[in-house]
């Protein structure tokens, strides 16, 4: 095995040692406040405690006193999210009980409004937000795209770079009018409705898993992005959701500051694997 080198790393109130192989590409880092080790690569464990030892030896703990954290087998193509594209289950759900010609002949004829039609609105609404999303990569931004979690729903965007993680969720109101609050959202003044709410319980969620699989403090934010609408009234006090209309995402790319480069893949490489998922 190549011999690993360790290089001491100080930065956004951080002191880590980190464990590179001699190209600079980290296999690990360990924290020297906590004691906390945290593999990207777990195939070089043994080397890793051997390079630290070398260089510090009180960082060196023994795995049995190490904390324990799910540990996620090889990435396999079946399970990569990375492919899914916006509005992935929306499209599954139309064409796995969509209807059928007579039921859209039927429901033409009588105006009636279908739950079908529901599903192709919040699918164009994903998929024009999710091209928005995209550009950001150019920024080193990486996005994910309707990801699954556990009783049928899914996250609709999750964009994960070094201005931190955002839990996003697309809403399509053509050419009607939108007031949010702290917790509800009025849509032509209607009933209140609880995007706001939901919106940061998804985003607490994704929190909790990602930081059990990645070993470090993962700030998720909650956003919730209108598509189509006329006016979008914020009156929200608390701002602990984000609220954008489509264009306006392109002003997530310049934030920096809150992941750095290998906590932002380390972070992509749990999110982007279907199984971290499963119990979230």
């Amino acid at each position: 095995m190549d011999e690993l080198q360790v290089t001491s790393w100080k930065r956004f109130g951080h002191d880590r040692l980190y464990v590179n192989l001699p190209d600079g590409s980290a296999v690990a880092w360990a924290d020297r406040r906590t004691g906390e080790i945290t593999l990207v690569h777990p195939s070089y464990g043994d080397a890793v405690m051997d390079a630290l030892a070398r260089r510090e030896p009180a960082m060196a703990q023994d795995e049995s006193t190490a904390p324990s954290r799910p540990c996620l087998p090889p990435l396999t193509p079946e399970n990569d999210l990375s492919s899914n594209r916006p509005g992935a289950a929306l499209r599954a759900l139309l064409d796995q009980s969509g209807p059928g010609p007579l039921e859209r002949v039927l429901a033409r004829m009588l105006r009636r409004r279908t739950e079908w039609d529901s599903w192709r609105t919040g699918l164009a609404g994903e998929r024009r937000v999710g091209a928005e999303l995209n550009r950001l990569s150019r920024q080193g931004w990486h996005v994910l795209h309707s990801v699954p979690l556990p009783r049928d729903v899914d996250i609709d965007h999750l964009l994960i770079g070094p201005g931190g993680v955002f839990s996003i969720n697309t809403k399509h109101h053509r050419d009607k009018t939108v007031w949010v609050g702290d917790d509800m959202v009025r849509i032509n003044h209607g009933t209140p409705q609880p995007h706001a709410l939901k919106s940061r319980a998804e985003a607490e969620r994704v929190r909790t898993m990602l930081e059990a699989h990645c070993g470090f403090e993962v700030p998720v934010q909650s956003m919730l992005v209108f598509v189509g609408v006329t006016k979008l009234d914020v009156v929200a006090t608390q701002l602990e959701v984000r609220v954008y209309q489509e264009r306006q995402v392109a002003a997530l790319g310049p934030l920096s500051g809150v992941l750095d480069a290998q906590q932002v893949e380390r972070v992509y490489s749990v999110a982007r694997d279907r199984r971290a998922w499963l119990d979230a």
